[in-house]
């Protein structure tokens, strides 16, 4: 995946210049010093001179602009009036996180009083964030020294959250099959996904999948197989003609994804068979696209697979889930799921085995599973609420960390909240959740929220 790319807006006062007020010369290298930072944290930073009135900062952001920033970081270097910066800000596309740092660590009575002049940004940042408010901007904002605390580590979190949500708009989520009949909760009209989420339905066409299934090459097909036998364990007997027909057909979904220009897409199991132009259902490739970023979410499930590849490209770490069994002993909850999970997720390497596949006309394929790692995660559901819009339930959980288990050769996963279980599913029943979920790992409540307030979502938060 592509760095992202920081446009780092430092923020000043003209009065200072003009009265011959000296802070630059501390102040410059300092913006640097973060810069750096945010560098050595994987992020692409663009610099900006310090900005002090409208002109300045409209240059800045149109470079940020132009330039391909996926989001603006602000730092007050001093105090800097709001009105010379929030017209520019309010009225960017990119999204906008407030770094609220200063270089002195100790500001007790006892601190040099000249000290002041180099650490008083914060009611700067106080009077943007107000007229950002008043503006209807999103933002986030991480506060706290540096290099003492994490607040860089912050900053950079939300700047994941903000460019994965921004990322959203625009998109298209591919769909095979269309929508598991019967499944109400996640449905969605292709005019309500397009309003509220910014993104297009594609569907799936039997001739072109036909088409491309037919043209993938044995050379591809090859290197696929060896690729398999290189990344999965074979817990079964893995005959060659089933298998290359898996990867044949898996490699043709691949490949419509890639001549759609697909983010995210969804399969109904139930719709796989040879006049809708695939021979089996490519449960490898769901695993594998999401290993590559691409969102997926199971049974036709548009709504779900376009948030959950959103939350991939800010995070990186995101999987579609669904919660199966209940550990009443244990206080966890097993997540699984047919044979669809994010492969680069797993606590070791996965399994693949061959299996029969009775729920529909499909012939038998090659399935990959494995075990979700062990970690602090999020536990995320978009839904829709009684007032006819979205809502997104937000949850710190553990993944336990399995290292034996007696379901090898299943998707398979322990999520354990972190309240008592009863308690945790009455309470995301009674919010209205879908049975389809997000997961995310190494992220914060924080983060997420600014993720769904950037979408326009309401938030529920079960901690």
């Amino acid at each position: 995946m592509k760095k992202i790319k920081i446009g780092f807006l430092p923020l000043y006062i003209k009065l200072y210049d003009d009265c011959g007020f000296v802070v630059r010369p501390r102040t410059e290298p300092f913006y640097e010093e973060l810069a750096c930072r945010f560098e050595e944290l994987g992020f692409d930073v663009m610099r900006s001179p310090f900005c002090n009135v409208e002109e300045e900062f409209k240059a800045a952001v149109s470079k940020f602009e132009e330039e391909g920033a996926d989001c603006i970081v602000t730092w007050h270097a001093a105090y800097s009036p709001s009105l010379e910066c929030i017209k520019v800000l309010s009225g960017t596309s990119l999204p906008i996180v407030v770094l609220d740092t200063t270089e002195v660590y100790d500001f007790s009575p006892l601190q040099d009083g000249d000290e002041l002049n180099y650490c008083h940004g914060i009611h700067g940042v106080m009077d943007m964030t107000n007229m950002l408010k008043r503006a209807g901007k999103a933002y986030a904002i991480a506060a706290g020294h540096y290099p003492t605390s994490n607040v860089v580590e912050k900053a950079a979190g939300y700047v994941k959250a903000a460019v994965g949500a921004a990322s959203l708009k625009g998109t298209k989520v591919g769909t095979i099959g269309g929508s598991f009949d019967g499944m109400g909760d996640f449905l969605i009209s292709d005019e309500e996904l397009k309003e509220v989420f910014g993104v297009e339905a594609v569907y799936s066409d039997g001739a072109e999948l036909t088409a491309l299934r037919n043209e993938v090459t044995d050379e591809e097909i090859e290197a696929e197989m060896a690729w398999d036998a290189e990344n999965y364990i074979a817990i079964s007997d893995i005959d060659e003609e089933t298998h290359r027909k898996t990867v044949r057909n898996c490699l043709a979904v691949r490949h419509w994804i890639e001549k759609h220009g697909l983010e995210a897409f969804t399969v109904n199991f139930r719709e796989i068979r040879p006049e809708n132009g695939l021979e089996i259902m490519p449960f490898m490739e769901a695993c594998k696209a999401m290993a590559r970023g691409i969102g997926y979410a199971g049974e036709g499930d548009v709504m779900t697979a376009a948030v959950t590849g959103a939350m991939m490209r800010g995070f990186g770490t995101a999987a579609f889930v669904e919660i199966f069994c209940p550990d009443w002993k244990g206080g966890s909850l097993m997540l699984s799921h047919m044979g669809e999970y994010n492969m680069a997720l797993a606590n070791g390497k996965s399994e693949m085995k061959k299996i029969s596949f009775i729920f529909g006309e499909a012939d038998d394929p090659i399935v990959g599973y494995g075990c979700y790692k062990g970690g602090e995660a999020i536990f995320t559901n978009v839904f829709k609420n009684e007032k006819g819009t979205y809502t997104m339930l937000i949850s710190p959980v553990e993944m336990l960390d399995v290292r034996e288990d007696n379901f090898v050769g299943t998707v398979r996963g322990w999520m354990r909240p972190k309240m008592p279980l009863p308690e945790f599913l009455e309470r995301i029943s009674m919010a209205g959740v879908t049975h389809h979920s997000s997961l995310i790992y190494d992220a914060t409540i924080s983060e997420v929220e600014f993720f769904a307030k950037i979408l326009g979502l309401e938030t529920v938060i079960v901690d």
